[in-house]
């Protein structure tokens, strides 16, 4: 990648990995990281420090089918170029599948709309395929659906889902849950989730908490009640990691990138309730 004029590209990446030997997104000292691989590579491809902003930062063992990230270079860019090339430095368990140039307003993080994750289980009495192993969790094959689906649709709207997650300090757990339901093809059963934004271990947890009602230990009005709480609660189970997949982030138009960024940024709270539930 050559020297250009010196102005400085932004350039966003659509990303896929297999999150199973990475200890989750971010970089950590001494860790297999997907951050950490990536911007090594990308380091030694642009002979100089690429730090990486990311779109949704995934736990151990949680996958991605559609990623994305941004970085800033001065250096010449060609997008099909940089593919083709990150396919040879990068281990076979993470993917550069697209990089183009981006508004300076783009941010990965904070200029999206909302996220999209998929949550795989199979009810095959044998449980998972091998080849599908890694990203398919095995559940009881006689999981009620239909209740699943009733459960999931009580979740939807502008709530506080601080019993769905693990809270971190000065962080609000107030999210828009926009899409949650259950497709079954054959044997295999997907939850489709999406949102605004999501906070820590939340997907997990509000598959853990539906799979409860499927599996006939919960009532669907159970996971609906859930929202009066204000901490994290014990009662939820958190389902395994290998069955998330982060599928798809959507963006605004060029034009409402900064309005989206300062809108991001803003605390946000349920009516009648206080900034953190």
């Amino acid at each position: 990648m050559g020297a250009a004029d010196g102005a400085v590209t932004r350039v966003r990446l659509d990303i896929a990995y297999d999150g199973t030997d990475f200890t989750g997104w971010a970089r950590q000292p001494g860790l297999r990281t997907v951050q950490g691989v990536l911007e090594e590579s990308l380091s030694k491809v642009y002979r100089e420090p690429v730090q990486l902003t990311v779109a949704g930062r995934t736990d151990a063992g949680v996958h991605a089918e559609g990623q994305v990230a941004h970085f800033d270079t001065r250096a010449e860019f060609d997008g099909d170029k940089l593919v083709h090339r990150m396919a040879r430095f990068l281990p076979k368990d993470v993917r550069i599948t697209a990089a183009r140039v981006a508004p300076p307003e783009f941010d990965a993080r904070f200029s999206a709309i909302r996220r999209h994750y998929a949550y795989r289980l199979t009810t095959a009495p044998y449980g998972a395929l091998p080849l599908s192993a890694r990203g398919v969790v095995a559940c009881r094959p006689g999981v009620d659906v239909d209740a699943m689906r009733d459960a999931s649709a009580k979740l939807l709207g502008l709530h506080d889902f601080a019993a769905f997650c693990r809270r971190r300090e000065g962080a609000t757990t107030v999210r828009e849950l926009q899409r949650y339901d259950w497709v079954r093809e054959g044997d295999l059963l997907t939850a489709y989730v999406s949102a605004d934004a999501f906070c820590w271990s939340m997907v997990r947890s509000l598959v853990g908490a539906v799979l409860a009602v499927g599996e006939g230990r919960r009532a669907p009005d159970w996971v609906a009640g859930l929202l009066a709480e204000t901490e994290r609660s014990s009662a939820v189970t958190v389902a395994p990691a290998h069955g998330l997949s982060l599928i798809g982030v959507d963006y605004p138009a060029d034009a409402d990138l900064a309005a989206r960024n300062a809108q991001t940024r803003e605390m946000r709270t349920v009516p009648g309730r206080g900034c953190c539930g």
